[in-house]
């Protein structure tokens, strides 16, 4: 796991005629700032060397928060370390814990539309009393009138059925601990402390340590359906990640953290923009919780980095306090 303190950025130029190229990277260290501008410029020369070679490059790397595929660290600002573990603001401005090797699992509840026979056999139906409205009407045109409202209507019928018949199963909550259920019979070994998302589950494996391209670890993505993007993003970050703080937007903040995207660094001139929004932000974190505790699962031993993972992961989740989550 890569997350360093400090970036920077060089930019390059090359005009040959009336052509004229120009290269941008990031840089990064832990060490000081002229450090990661070293790092910036010899990266920006490599690029210039691939470039004038005539090999396809990229002109400048992405302004996101973090992209693996690019081999690109974590781009965020460090707010607390705690060992190895590092705290980040993420682009919309919540705390995030990242850990190299204590695994968290983020579930999103399925809410999977109706099969194509469900909707087949409800549109069906619909355009069929169309056609027995326009047959009793004596009228050819009111069939062709009513289409279109016999085709929304029979969507909705398809999507409340299947509604009702996962609220017969015991929604997507149940089914996901089912899946949880079913991956811990198979690997009695494993515990897991679970906690309640706004829209899931999330896992901490506290029976061991793991690395994120460990077979192990995705194994254990693909049996509980984890959300596909967190699972890429720990293979190419090779960390693993929480969110520790509210999204905005579920606590009443709908103003985004300046400048957009909300990548770090950030320029001297919006330092003081960012702080105020942080406060505000703050502020209004007091009575919200990032999930809630709801028990542990599975008879495995407890490891004792994992253990202290989540301690500090609960602590600033608020995840045993009474409160709403967002």
């Amino acid at each position: 796991m890569i997350v360093p303190q400090y970036w920077a950025e060089a930019r390059m130029q090359h005009r040959k005629g009336k052509r004229q190229v120009t290269v941008r990277r990031f840089g990064w260290s832990d060490e000081s700032q002229d450090a990661a501008q070293a790092h910036a410029d010899a990266r920006v020369r490599e690029a210039m060397e691939q470039v004038l070679a005539g090999r396809e490059t990229r002109r400048r790397d992405h302004k996101i928060p973090y992209n693996g595929a690019e081999g690109l660290p974590i781009r965020e600002e460090i707010v607390e370390r705690h060992g190895d573990v590092v705290i980040t603001r993420n682009s919309y401005g919540a705390l995030c814990l990242n850990t190299p090797d204590v695994l968290f699992v983020d579930i999103d509840f399925e809410n999977p539309g109706p099969s194509a026979r469900l909707y087949g056999w409800c549109i069906l139906s619909m355009v069929m009393v169309a056609i027995a409205i326009g047959i009793w009407r004596g009228s050819i045109l009111l069939p062709v009138i009513l289409i279109i409202p016999a085709l929304l209507i029979g969507q909705g019928i398809a999507i409340r059925v299947q509604r009702s018949l996962w609220a017969r199963e015991g929604g997507p909550e149940r089914r996901a601990e089912q899946r949880l259920d079913a991956f811990l019979h198979s690997n009695p070994d494993w515990r897991v402390s679970k906690y309640g998302t706004p829209g899931g589950l999330r896992l901490l494996a506290l029976h061991r340590t793991f690395m994120p391209n460990e077979p192990a670890v995705q194994a254990c993505f693909d049996a509980l359906g984890a959300d596909s993007m967190y699972a890429l993003m720990c293979r190419h970050q090779s960390c693993f990640r929480a969110r520790l703080t509210p999204k905005p937007w579920r606590i009443g903040i709908h103003v985004h953290l300046r400048p957009r995207p909300g990548v770090w660094p950030v320029e001297p001139e919006h330092l003081e923009g960012r702080r105020r929004w942080i406060r505000e932000y703050e502020d209004a974190s007091v009575t919200y919780a990032a999930c809630r505790y709801l028990g542990d699962a599975g008879n495995g031993a407890i490891d004792d980095k994992a253990d202290e993972v989540r301690k500090l992961h609960d602590r600033l989740c608020k995840a045993h306090e009474d409160l709403a989550i967002a």
